[in-house]
């Protein structure tokens, strides 16, 4: 049974769970092992992922999803499960444990023709997503990468996101994070843009939603075009108000409202910030993962 959900912007997360929502976590985890969709040796599985995927802070995610309808979030946890393995996706994630990483050598080239990144953290310590649409360049792009090879890649860096970005963030930051900052620029990019990437937006979109769920903290989406921001008027109405708080809709005068939730120095010039990274802020990297690996507590991303 779904548990009625309060008005603490935190309820259902790790350290805010009413007596009902702790009764449906224990509910959740004990019918998960119940019907086999949950490890009898625990440190065996941690162990073959690399982290643990099992714990309390992810079983919520589930829930947090399906509303605490326990019956709703097994059945999203048992797809989930079919998904990772058909997908190879504790394959990826144990790549980061034994720092293979996964061979995405066409990475630079990738980036020229669709710029997708992390990049620093904002004013919460949630790690920055960018991901630069209007940039797109379909017929060079497949030219030197394929859309498997693609959503591979977005499965590991979700994988790194949940094993690495995160803690190191919560670290840093001095308080759990489970959420990305994510900015989606569309400058340049029309109809046809979105058209001809469409079949890969749909995949990493049904990736995300059902296999990475509550994972997106605030989305801005940038110099969106008038019929774009027509378009979320009417969509807008249909999403929960919690989903439609996280999604900012900007024209191309964003700026100043996209630094009330990023400091300037942690976001890219070309997006109205300060930072200038050696080589590139969409290659480098940048964020607390890499402090916090130096010190011992993260492998470091490949």
């Amino acid at each position: 049974m779904a548990t009625a959900q309060t008005a603490d912007p935190l309820s259902g997360h790790p350290g805010h769970l009413d007596a009902a929502q702790e009764a449906a976590l224990k509910q959740f985890r004990e019918e998960l092992i119940a019907e086999g969709l949950y490890p009898t040796d625990l440190d065996a599985a941690i162990a073959a992922v690399g982290y643990n995927r099992y714990d309390d802070q992810t079983l919520l995610r589930f829930l947090r999803a399906r509303k605490f309808d326990i019956p709703k979030a097994k059945l999203m946890w048992a797809e989930n499960e079919k998904w990772r393995k058909s997908f190879g996706a504790d394959d990826l994630a144990n790549k980061l444990t034994h720092r293979n990483g996964f061979d995405y050598k066409e990475a630079k080239e990738v980036d020229k023709y669709y710029p997708q990144f992390y990049h620093k953290t904002d004013k919460d310590g949630r790690p920055v997503y960018i991901e630069q649409l209007g940039k797109l360049d379909v017929n060079a792009l497949y030219k030197i990468t394929t859309q498997d090879r693609m959503l591979q890649h977005l499965v590991y860096e979700y994988e790194t996101f949940l094993s690495q970005r995160l803690p190191a963030c919560s670290k840093v930051s001095g308080k759990l994070v489970e959420t990305s900052c994510t900015i989606l620029d569309l400058h340049n990019a029309g109809i046809s843009t979105f058209y001809k990437v469409k079949d890969y937006v749909s995949a990493a979109s049904s990736i995300g939603q059902n296999n990475y769920p509550e994972t997106m903290g605030n989305m801005f989406i940038i110099n969106a075009p008038y019929l774009f921001s027509t378009v979320w008027s009417l969509v807008k109405p249909w999403l929960d108000p919690a989903t439609q708080a996280k999604i900012h809709i900007l024209g191309k005068n964003y700026q100043k409202e996209l630094l009330e939730y990023i400091p300037a120095e942690n976001l890219p010039a070309n997006l109205g910030g300060k930072c200038n990274c050696a080589g590139g802020c969409s290659l480098s990297n940048a964020g607390p993962w890499n402090v916090v690996a130096q010190e011992g507590a993260v492998p470091a991303t490949a």
